[in-house]
């Protein structure tokens, strides 16, 4: 049986599936290229926006010290 054939995701090339090291990338310039994309906000998941606070929460100690 011959190995699965697939296309970088990012570049396009063709690459054996078994013999990638960065699958489904053909290479680490492809996966970081990727990665940035993602942290940059190129890429995203569809879905409803999330409103972030003004001001983040943070947790207030109970009255009279520990958590009860």
């Amino acid at each position: 049986m011959s190995p699965a054939r697939v296309k970088c995701p990012t570049c396009h090339r063709d690459l054996d599936w078994d013999n990638a090291p960065f699958r489904p990338f053909c290479s680490e310039r492809c996966r970081l290229i990727d990665l940035g994309a993602w942290l940059s906000g190129q890429h995203a998941i569809p879905g409803e926006s999330v409103e972030t606070p003004e001001k983040p929460v943070t947790e207030q100690p109970a009255p009279g010290g520990e958590n009860q």
